[in-house]
């Protein structure tokens, strides 16, 4: 992610340039005309010819540093360099900065300064010697950032100085850079429940030829093919070597929903309920990944990503790789939604059963908490992680008191519904809730209560 800025540091074709050149005056250059004016204007009273050459001296020198610096020809190019371009929250990033001379002249004393948002931290500033033609310099500097979204980066600005001091000229560079700050991720146990299967990787399950959801149709022929396998009958009628699909795995799929509404959390800062739900959804999604299932992240406003491709879900390794970082830079900027309610999410998911559910819910009330027990009807096994923000927010009184039963009792009619949920206190830890959520599951499982038995693998 190189973004090259040729700037030509030498501006002087338009009309407004000098005007814009004489508003850089430096202090000193400013000082030093008005004490030439002055000087002039005395001389002419008192009829001091001495006076008269010392006042048009002062008042010259800022000029024809402007005019220099004006017709400079300076030819320099920046390029801006993130390394890397995707962080998670709290962690640095490391921007390079690198400035070319391509002109035949070298350069005199330049100052650098690349723009940053103030919650990057402080904007970088860099004073370069005087670059040879053809030569090159290379800075660097850090980033950081507690708060998940997209900053821009730049543009670049760079300021020349004359060598009294007179005036300073800044040109700026085109492009930018943006920094994408995603959720923090933590790594989650693996878990296995009743009901395992073998197959391809954790949670999969092999399905036939002619039964898979592609293998209806024969391919073409690839280089290395067996040709025993070649279908005659589909190549005398498509005119070219068809051949019959094997037998081809098919990956458990994950849905992870992130309930956003802004009715459902209090609070705010990186330390808010909404955060920790954030958090934990992207942690969730990037577990799923790596233990082979097809995931993808839905909304309560029902936007699924990575999109809606044949499925909807991730595909190939390579494809869930990119998914990945889809669905993280989606959570990088995922703000709170208009609090139409669970509805939306809920007609997304009734298509079809949808295997694992994993859902990060806030407050729930009767009718959502209605909506989340139907939700789990469509999916062949259910988690959910419940967040209070009563108790979030530190509620210790009579109402918050009161908004805990209720909490307790939302709970409970998802328990009954079939979801494994689980409570998330103030500060918890999630792989702690992962591991209780699972031998909640497990305990229902072996009790022959609650929920459906047969889930491949379990559900992580």
């Amino acid at each position: 992610m190189t973004a090259g800025e040729p700037g030509a540091v030498q501006d002087g074709s338009s009309k407004g340039g000098l005007r814009a050149a004489l508003g850089g005056l430096t202090t000193r250059g400013r000082s030093f005309l008005a004490a030439g004016v002055a000087a002039a204007v005395c001389a002419y009273v008192l009829g001091q010819g001495d006076l008269l050459r010392v006042g048009l001296l002062l008042a010259v020198l800022p000029l024809v540093c402007v005019v220099v610096l004006y017709r400079t020809r300076y030819r320099v190019t920046g390029t801006r360099r993130l390394s890397p371009s995707r962080v998670p929250a709290g962690a640095e990033a490391r921007v390079h900065l690198r400035m070319d001379n391509v002109s035949r002249l070298p350069t005199g004393l330049l100052m650098l300064q690349d723009r940053v948002p103030y919650v990057l931290g402080p904007r970088p500033r860099f004073v370069l010697d005087r670059v040879e033609a053809g030569g090159r310099r290379e800075v660097s500097y850090r980033v950081r950032s507690d708060l998940r979204g997209r900053y821009p980066l730049g543009p670049l600005q760079l300021r020349l100085d004359d060598p009294f001091g007179m005036c300073e000229l800044t040109r700026s560079f085109s492009a930018y850079d943006t920094l994408v700050v995603v959720p923090r991720t933590v790594p989650l146990p693996p878990l296995r429940l009743a009901s395992e299967a073998s197959g391809y990787g954790d949670g999969r399950q092999r399905s036939l030829a002619l039964a898979g959801e592609d293998d209806i149709i024969p391919r073409g022929y690839r280089h290395g093919d067996d040709l025993r396998r070649v279908h005659w009958r589909s190549t005398a009628r498509y005119g070219e070597l068809m051949v019959r699909r094997e037998e081809q795995p098919q990956r458990a799929r994950c849905t992870v929903l992130l309930d956003t509404r802004q009715v459902a959390y209090a609070g705010a800062g990186p330390d808010s309920a909404f955060e920790w739900a954030v958090s934990g959804a992207a942690s969730a999604l990037v577990h799923m990944l790596e233990r082979g299932f097809a995931v993808r992240l839905l909304t309560d406003d029902g936007n699924a990503v990575p999109g809606e491709g044949s499925d909807g879900f991730a595909g190939s390794t390579q494809e869930s790789a990119d998914s990945a970082g889809l669905m993280l830079d989606t959570l990088a900027v995922v703000g709170h939604s208009d609090g139409g309610g669970l509805s939306r999410a809920h007609d997304v998911l009734r298509g079809s059963n949808e295997g694992l559910l994993i859902a990060f819910f806030g407050d729930l009330d009767e009718e959502q908490t209605s909506v989340a027990a139907r939700m789990r009807q469509r999916a062949g096994a259910g988690v959910a992680f419940v967040l209070d923000s009563a108790r979030w927010a530190g509620d210790s009184s009579q109402a918050g008191q009161a908004a805990a039963g209720r909490a307790e009792e939302r709970l409970r009619q998802l328990r009954e519904a079939g979801w494994t949920a689980v409570p998330v206190p103030p500060g918890a830890e999630l792989p702690a809730l992962w591991q209780l959520a699972g031998q909640l599951r497990a305990d229902t499982e072996s009790a022959g209560s609650g929920g459906p038995t047969g889930f491949p693998g379990g559900w992580s």
